[in-house]
């Protein structure tokens, strides 16, 4: 991880290339102002297609994504030589779809896993301000968006059992 630098804001990923075009979660990462979020947003479109699964097929469907996500992540970082460059949001498009595992799929609903997800990931409560500083590769990029997408999961599911 030494031979990485931070200095993402000047490194553009090669589009053309798929891992690198997953990874920048179709382009949505490039967005010169917060791109977790311009991610979060983007990943809202798939996710309208996944919420018509059937629970079983979306946990699969969740799954791949999750251990590809590892893949693409730190071979993206590798190749720009930026461990989780600002840009890489393929890890809050999984950590949303965690969030959102049975929700039902309306605007309000879409809306308030959307505010969860994000504060949780920008807030970063440990144990996920503890796995981003210490957990490396593309695992560690992918881990603390799955923890709050988990944790947002959790206050979704309580809210939508008490309504």
């Amino acid at each position: 991880m030494s031979t990485l630098n931070n200095n993402s804001a000047a490194i553009k990923p090669n589009l053309y290339n798929p891992v690198h075009l997953l990874a920048f979660g179709f382009g949505s990462g490039l967005v010169p102002k917060v791109p977790g979020t311009a991610g979060t947003l983007a990943a809202i479109i798939p996710w309208l297609w996944m919420s018509e699964l059937s629970l079983s097929v979306y946990l699969l469907v969740l799954a791949f994504a999750c251990l590809i996500g590892i893949v693409i992540c730190d071979k993206t970082s590798s190749d720009l030589k930026v461990h989780d460059h600002s840009g890489i949001v393929w890890d809050e498009f999984c950590g949303f779809w965690i969030t959102m595992i049975m929700i039902p799929a309306t605007w309000q609903w879409i809306l308030g896993g959307f505010i969860l997800f994000r504060f949780f990931d920008i807030i970063k409560p440990w144990p996920i301000s503890w796995l981003d500083k210490k957990v490396s590769g593309g695992f560690g990029i992918m881990i603390d968006d799955l923890l709050a997408g988990l944790f947002s999961l959790i206050i979704l599911q309580l809210i939508l059992h008490f309504y």
